[in-house]
């Protein structure tokens, strides 16, 4: 490789490196906003945090954001660094949209750029200004095909805004969207205001419930996993959950993402009692968050709702997943690595399913084996595709994608299986486990019977190191 494709590339890992820091900034912004007790303040904070960290990013000097309902109309606008006046305020809204940048970016969908405002006759300069731009960037923050919001940045100087600023402010903008997404969306700003403000209760009354004794903390770890898992049509899902202590580092979640995808995901803390709960809560709900899952309370998935820019063709499941499962992994793993004083660290498989058309795609995050059982036994194992989450800062995590057959079972699983223990210390081993899979099993329930079966005969009544978790999932033959 010459000097200049390095050069290249260093530069373009130090743009990816920027837009993720940003990120990180939003989200936790985001997540200590939600503490606050004045809804519409958190609002507008997380809103006006978003363009500071665009100006940071851009070295703009001054940037605006426009809200927008689902008709399109202007609901809200915030500057940064400043207010305008009232009557200056009042006439950008009314006719923002129907000329200027803004306007044009509403109506293309696409980024603006103008190198000189005296030269780009799409800049419009309102009497009695207090500030002169001579470059600007405008672009819309979108969710699937709607448009949420229009930021807009300035300069005092022409031809600020490069195409290097121009393509780290593409890769920040997903970001943005689920940011406003979680922060305040739907309908209008009051509904939001009101939504905020109820799981701000939730999360508060979580707080203070982590204060009590350690009795209090297996009934809120309970609220933290399914306690009925959701109904996907086409799929029998299984599940078997059993904690060493009273509060487990184990965990399984199931849950709907956009695009009428199913997101699942088992995963094993590497402590044990009531800190691997709290480390284990914090990562279930990193995961939700990151992967555009909207609701934190349980819910039956309803694969015939629409989600925000429609479902995705059949057999383009690379749409939503490739980015955005590697994104969700990636995320997780950074908050976790940056703010973990214990050195806690999570084995993890995450999964995203059609389930119309059975392809999987998947993350193994130096967790156990994943096992794809058909008729016959053991058809493919799922091994490790990146390191455990939590353990290291900017790690590299890969996908791979499969193709899950009528009748096919997908089963997974955390090591207090292997590692369960007889009245004599004798394991149950991996073996074991692998000649139970290798058995024909027609239906979900059927292996998962089979499994819980053996190893309960071998444990007996003696006491466990570790948890037990399995997760079970069966394409139906229709």
């Amino acid at each position: 490789m010459n000097t200049n494709a390095l050069k290249k590339e260093l530069a373009l890992l130090k743009k990816e490196q920027a837009a993720l820091q940003a990120q990180f900034a939003l989200f936790e912004k985001f997540i200590s906003m939600t503490r606050s007790h004045d809804e519409p303040e958190v609002i507008r904070a997380i809103l006006r945090e978003t363009i500071e960290i665009s100006i940071e990013l851009t070295q703009a000097e001054l940037g605006s954001l426009i809200l927008l309902d689902r008709d399109g109309a202007i609901v809200d606008s915030i500057l940064c660094r400043g207010e305008l006046p009232p009557e200056l305020r009042e006439e950008l809204i009314k006719s923002v949209l129907n000329k200027g940048l803004a306007g044009w970016v509403f109506r293309h969908g696409k980024i603006g750029l103008v190198k000189d405002t005296e030269d780009d006759d799409r800049w419009i300069v309102f009497p009695d200004q207090p500030y002169t731009a001579r470059s600007a960037l405008a672009l819309p923050i979108t969710s699937g095909k709607r448009q949420l919001a229009i930021l807009t940045l300035m300069h005092s100087t022409p031809n600020h805004f490069t195409e290097d600023i121009v393509n780290l402010m593409k890769n920040t903008a997903n970001q943005m969207a689920l940011v406003m997404e979680n922060a305040y969306l739907f309908d209008n700003l009051n509904e939001s205001y009101n939504s905020l403000g109820k799981a701000q209760h939730k999360i508060e009354s979580f707080s203070k419930a982590l204060d009590k004794e350690l009795a209090n903390c297996s009934r809120i770890q309970q609220n933290f996993l399914p306690g009925e898992l959701p109904d996907v049509p086409g799929w029998d899902i299984e599940e078997f959950f059993f904690p060493a202590r009273r509060v487990s580092g184990d965990f399984y979640d199931v849950f709907e993402l956009p695009g009428g995808y199913a997101g699942f995901a088992i995963g094993d803390v590497c402590d044990k009692g009531a800190g691997a709960a709290l480390f284990m809560a914090l990562t279930r709900s990193l995961i939700r968050i990151f992967s555009g899952q909207a609701q934190l309370s349980r819910s039956p998935i309803n694969m015939e709702s629409q989600t925000v820019g429609g479902r995705p063709e059949p057999g383009s499941i690379r749409q939503y997943t490739q980015l955005d499962a590697i994104r969700t992994i990636a995320l997780t793993n950074d908050y976790l690595a940056f703010n973990n004083d214990m050195c806690m660290f999570v084995t993890l498989f995450f999964g995203v399913l059609d389930p119309e058309t059975g392809k999987l795609l998947y993350i193994n995050c130096g967790h156990e084996i994943v096992s794809v059982i058909d008729a016959n036994g053991i058809k493919e194992r799922l091994v490790q595709t990146g390191p455990a989450v939590g353990l290291i800062p900017h790690a590299t995590f890969k996908y791979k994608e499969i193709q899950l057959e009528p009748g096919e079972i997908l089963y997974s699983f955390t090591d207090g299986v292997t590692d369960a223990r007889s009245p004599g210390e004798e394991r149950f081993t991996r073996k074991r486990l692998v000649s139970l899979l290798s058995q024909p099993a027609e239906t979900v329930f059927e292996l998962m019977q089979r499994i819980g079966t053996s190893l309960f005969a071998h444990i007996g009544k003696a006491p466990q190191a570790d948890d037990i978790t399995m997760l079970a999932l069966q394409r139906k033959i229709q």
